[in-house]
């Protein structure tokens, strides 16, 4: 699969190794260039054993290519992980201004996109705000219909820090929550 991965930190940043080590098409995407750069270089931007290995093998090979490029990840992928991190607000609540930014940001692209594209989110989000606030900001940033236009799912990750790549291939539970039968099938 052609696979763009938003957000380069714990999450993203392993599954966008581990899905470039099977094979896939990877297309990481982040705003901070030093973390881009690290990564293109073969460097892991956070600390995981066998993460460093793992990238250099990923990028040398061509699977994962990185840039701050939205619009281009999107152009050459069939599906978007979002991994943005989300976090506390001073009241322990789920600060969502990444994840949400993110998706305006896909849907402005999605926009100009005729190939039906499945945008997943990884990010951590309670249940209810896939289908409460990141569709109405998909559909109207993209001015298209979620389920008929494009896809969306929820694959909540189980990664613990120190054994994430361990967890990614044998991972407790893998959940995926499908809006549509078709998006459900690319996850």
């Amino acid at each position: 699969m052609r696979v763009s991965v938003f957000g380069l930190g714990y999450v993203g940043c392993v599954s966008a190794a581990c899905l470039a080590r099977d094979g896939h098409e990877v297309f990481g995407v982040d705003i901070n260039q030093s973390k881009i750069d690290l990564i293109a270089g073969g460097l892991s931007p956070i600390v995981e054993p066998g993460l460093d290995e793992l990238l250099r093998n990923v990028v040398i090979s061509g699977h994962l290519q990185v840039s701050t490029d939205a619009a281009d990840a999107i152009s050459k992928s069939d599906v978007s992980l979002i991994c943005v991190g989300t976090p506390s607000n001073n009241n322990g609540s789920i600060n969502l201004h990444y994840v949400e930014r993110v998706c305006r940001e896909i849907g402005t692209i999605l926009a100009n996109k005729d190939k039906y594209h499945v945008v997943v989110v990884r990010s951590t989000v309670l249940p209810g705000t896939v289908r409460e606030k990141l569709i109405p900001i998909l559909e109207e940033s993209s001015g298209r219909k979620a389920g008929y236009d494009f896809g969306i799912c929820m694959n909540p990750e189980f990664l613990r820090e120190g054994s994430a790549i361990k967890d990614y291939y044998s991972p407790s539970y893998i959940v995926i929550g499908e809006l549509d039968e078709s998006s459900g099938d690319a996850v």
